[in-house]
């Protein structure tokens, strides 16, 4: 229970009891954080059918969706996404990177990129239906299973820091408890959703193994920053990937 609280506590801004963050209890945080995601998705949800049941406009309703992840979990990762992309469009060495990573201060880039990142998500809601909805919700848990996954298995570019912290306290059951809940989403999405469930499935690992990548190649390893970075891109971009296939289908029919 501690490590529920504390993964809740750590990445949402849902009340939480105050806990001890002890050894014990930080070990399986990561394998709580697809629940923060579920959380997540499960108000998105609501909050979609209170909004169709005002009958409220197509652009308010976008509005309030676009805005609700960063409401829930207090923009934290949003944070990275934006430290990250200041850091990728400096062009400089790894180890410039890093320390841009550490600035608390945005520069242009995470500027621009926040605001590009956020008029995506508004148009994308926009055209959103109840069809549709059930499987960004969904999307929210796997982004956090995913990620969940690198903090555990992908090396550090860092020897200090949160994610260092969360990795070093977990045990060896995490890696297997996280690749059981990969399984059983994965095996849902596609009984429940089906085409919906592949498509989401196929954005989230392709920007996942893109993830990879960049966090090796240009940082040395992932930090805290690039797991927040990873969560917003693979949110818009499985957003993306499931609007288009609903606009294709709408063609088509």
């Amino acid at each position: 229970m501690r490590s529920l609280v504390i993964a809740f506590a750590m990445y949402s801004r849902v009340p939480m009891p105050r806990v001890n963050w002890d050894e014990k209890g930080m070990k399986y945080a990561m394998c709580f954080f697809p629940a923060v995601g579920a959380g997540l998705g499960g108000l998105c949800a609501l909050v979609y059918r209170l909004l169709v049941l005002c009958q409220a406009p197509d652009l308010l309703r976008a509005a309030l969706l676009t805005v609700l992840p960063l409401v829930y979990t207090g923009g934290i990762h949003m944070d990275g996404f934006m430290d990250t992309q200041d850091a990728i469009h400096s062009y400089g060495d790894r180890q410039k990177r890093l320390v841009i990573l550490k600035d608390s201060h945005i520069g242009a880039f995470a500027a621009i990129s926040a605001f590009v990142y956020m008029i995506l998500s508004l148009g994308l809601f926009s055209v959103a239906n109840g069809s549709t909805i059930p499987v960004i919700a969904a999307s929210y848990v796997y982004s956090r299973i995913l990620s969940a996954i690198a903090v555990v298995a992908f090396p550090k570019a860092k020897k200090d820091g949160t994610l260092r912290t969360f990795s070093d306290q977990s045990g060896n059951r995490v890696f297997p408890i996280l690749l059981v809940e990969l399984t059983c989403f994965a095996a849902a999405a596609l009984v429940l959703l089906r085409l919906q469930g592949a498509v989401l499935l196929a954005a989230g690992a392709l920007v996942f193994a893109w993830y990879h990548h960049l966090a090796v190649k240009t940082f040395g390893g992932t930090t805290g920053d690039l797991a927040g970075y990873f969560v917003c891109e693979a949110e818009i971009y499985m957003l993306l990937a499931i609007v288009f296939l609903q606009l294709i289908e709408r063609s088509i029919g």
